[in-house]
């Protein structure tokens, strides 16, 4: 085949909004070839994939598309059909835009042009949206909704938290040792029968062994109402009487935002976990220390299953905010924390990170040679994380399950430690 005959390249942008999309094609040389306005329906899809096969579109030579977002169903439908998808950030669309016009022009039409043009001129640079498998995006749908719902109950938490200390020691004093807190079933369950401390201070002992049965407590129940009767009866400092009744109906309200996020989170954790369970690469991440269904759904649900999505463990570790970054200017040179980062598996590398300390004799002594280094709690976390990114790139691109032995093997005691990386 001649040079003349191989096909000329074409590129796509698609500038999204909630009711329309506005559709570009350009060529290699820059030229715009099409430009149109869909809807944001199962007809304007249709248009979509018509006028890219207008264009060249077959299943041999997908037409790349550049669109400002990763969601959404025109993202997915575009996905399904095996064509590479970029979402290109916001703010780089409009630096490009720059480029073409000092007036500062700007329209949905000109954003569609600037995105099909980024492709043209630096496709490379970008990363397309990865080839996850169908198992692996539920997952990702999933705890990531979990995560959401944990940060919602801990959010409803603290305001019923605040709202207790206008009025009700009593009951922060009653579950101030308690693991789950205000969030355990027992609170929330004493709570709802009693919302106002005189309320609290009327219940026999009786009541409080019936509210403990209720909320599902099956051992120490008399001690437990014992206590709670102590505390209860404790002489604490009061609201007026009619001010005291308008707290509590306050309290029944922030108590039921509570316990909808509470059955929200326990529901989402349960169907993450079942749903991670089956996925292959499930085996694996959970081999590593520190990592359950739970935490190993999180993880698997920010680095998916496409094998090519990341060259290499460097790659994996930026993404997930571990590896530093080297700011060097001149004689001037600052290694920091990298900002720019996947913050839900970030936030999910630090209690990873602090679990396998005591799970991994070989994570602790990590972490112990970077505190006596000089780091922080938070920068030996951090470079203990880094570490586990690294054997986990390395352990799902072999198939292989994490091997305490290899991942930490025996260190001299005048090793010099090395670099974070």
């Amino acid at each position: 085949m001649e040079l003349a005959d191989l096909p000329t390249p074409i590129f796509c942008g698609v500038d999204w909004a909630e009711d329309h999309h506005d559709i570009a094609l350009v060529d290699a040389t820059g030229k715009q070839l099409a430009k149109q306005r869909i809807t944001d329906d199962a007809s304007g899809f249709a248009q979509l994939t018509a006028l890219l096969s207008e264009h060249g579109d077959t299943e041999q030579n997908r037409i790349p598309v550049a669109i400002e977002t990763s969601r959404g169903l025109l993202v997915a439908c575009l996905r399904t059909t095996g064509r590479p998808v970029f979402a290109i950030n916001p703010l780089a669309v409009a630096r490009y835009r720059d480029r073409h016009s000092v007036a500062r022009k700007k329209s949905d039409a000109i954003d569609a042009a600037a995105l099909a043009n980024i492709l043209r001129t630096d496709m490379a640079a970008h990363r397309p949206l990865p080839a996850d498998s169908e198992l692996a995006q539920a997952v990702a749908v999933l705890a990531r909704a979990q995560q959401d719902a944990v940060w919602d109950r801990t959010q409803a938490h603290n305001k019923l938290r605040s709202q207790l200390r206008e009025f009700y020691p009593a009951l922060l004093a009653a579950f101030a040792e308690h693991r789950q807190g205000l969030c355990s079933r027992e609170a929330r369950a004493l709570l709802a029968a009693a919302p106002t401390p005189t309320a609290a201070a009327k219940l026999t002992r009786r009541q409080l062994r019936a509210l403990l049965k209720r909320a599902g407590r099956v051992r120490g129940i008399e001690a437990e109402a014992d206590r709670l009767h102590e505390v209860l009866h404790r002489d604490y400092l009061h609201q007026l009487r009619q001010v005291e009744e308008a707290f509590g109906q306050q309290t029944l309200t922030l108590l039921r935002q509570l316990d909808t996020a509470c059955t929200n989170a326990d529901q989402l954790e349960a169907a993450s976990a079942d749903a991670f369970d089956q996925h292959p690469d499930s085996s694996i991440i959970t081999s590593f220390p520190g990592l359950g269904p739970l935490t190993g759904a999180r993880v698997l649900a920010e680095i998916g299953d496409d094998r090519s999505r990341f060259a290499h463990a460097g790659a994996m570790k930026a993404y997930a905010g571990s590896a530093p970054v080297t700011r060097a200017s001149g004689k001037s040179c600052v290694v920091t924390s990298r900002r720019v980062k996947n913050q839900r598996l970030a936030a999910v590398g630090y209690v990873w990170a602090f679990a396998s300390l005591t799970a991994s004799p070989g994570a602790r002594a990590h972490y112990d040679r970077r505190r006596a280094a000089g780091d922080r709690h938070t920068a030996a976390q951090r470079n203990l994380f880094n570490r586990f990114m690294g054997m986990m790139f390395h352990c799902l691109q072999a198939g292989e399950a994490y091997d305490e032995a290899k991942a930490f093997p025996r260190h001299s005691p005048t090793e010099i430690l090395p670099e974070a990386a």
